[in-house]
């Protein structure tokens, strides 16, 4: 291990995804042709981990795969995109996590997710990882493993005074209030907004008046995305918060990853 300076480390989950496409998504107890299958490296942190890596940074990610195949094949995709891979552990008590995931020709999917390895991330392995959440420059968690593994990485960062971006995804409504407070940066989207603020975010206006909400919870600043509404983002208690408009893309399937 070494304690080398990162410019992002990622806590946080990998997930296999073990995807189908077929004409229709089937019924209970129904077998149906599919015409395509594919395997592919997901998970929100490992995703977020690999895409600051290509857009240069240099990375690690601190988490916890299976000792199985599909671990084995997850550490070396990790390694052939540049992440720093010292910190990724493996555990013969669980899968690498997994996604089995079905899209029909609409675009439209039902995804059954079994965490694993995931939820054996705790505490000893954020000790053991302290040289790259201390020596980074920011740290992104998110909720795809137990949430207390979340809060302390968080928390540890801050304590080493790196900055720390929490995007609260999947999102749960009795999220504990310390993480607003050991958030720099608390990004979430339009649904999350809404399950954790309990009110409406389906525009810009809602926006605003929800960041505003979270900021008072202890958040350093706030960004609500919006899809092709582009985001809000608020830097400060007391300040106005702005919209910040984006190019309209179609979405081709929400499910493939990036890894």
């Amino acid at each position: 291990m070494t304690e080398e300076a990162f410019d992002v480390t990622v806590v946080g989950s990998c997930m296999t995804d073990l995807m189908s496409q077929a004409p229709r998504l089937p019924k209970a107890g129904e077998t149906i042709h599919g015409h395509k299958f594919f395997i592919g490296f997901g998970g929100k942190g490992a995703n977020q981990c690999i895409q600051a890596a290509r857009l240069g940074a240099k990375t690690a990610m601190v988490c916890k795969v299976g000792k199985d195949f599909f671990g084995e094949n997850y550490i070396q995709n990790f390694k052939d995109n540049g992440v720093h891979t010292d910190f990724v552990g493996q555990t013969s008590d669980a899968a690498t996590g997994a996604a089995s995931i079905i899209v029909n020709d609409a675009g439209e999917n039902a995804i059954v997710i079994v965490a694993g390895a995931n939820m054996l991330l705790g505490g000893e392995e954020l000790w053991g990882a302290l040289p790259a959440v201390s020596c980074a420059k920011v740290l992104v968690c998110q909720l795809e493993i137990s949430p207390q593994t979340s809060l302390q990485a968080l928390r540890m960062a801050q304590e080493n005074k790196v900055k720390t971006i929490f995007n609260p995804a999947p999102a749960i409504a009795d999220l504990d209030a310390d993480f607003y407070r050991a958030s720099d940066v608390f990004c979430c989207n339009e649904s999350e907004a809404e399950l954790l603020t309990g009110s409406s975010v389906a525009n810009v206006e809602e926006a605003h008046r929800a960041s505003q909400e979270l900021l008072k919870r202890g958040c350093g600043s706030v960004i609500i995305t919006l899809g092709p509404q582009g985001c809000v983002v608020v830097k400060a208690q007391g300040s106005s918060s702005k919209h910040v408009q984006t190019t309209a893309v179609p979405a081709v399937d929400t499910t493939v990853s990036v890894t």
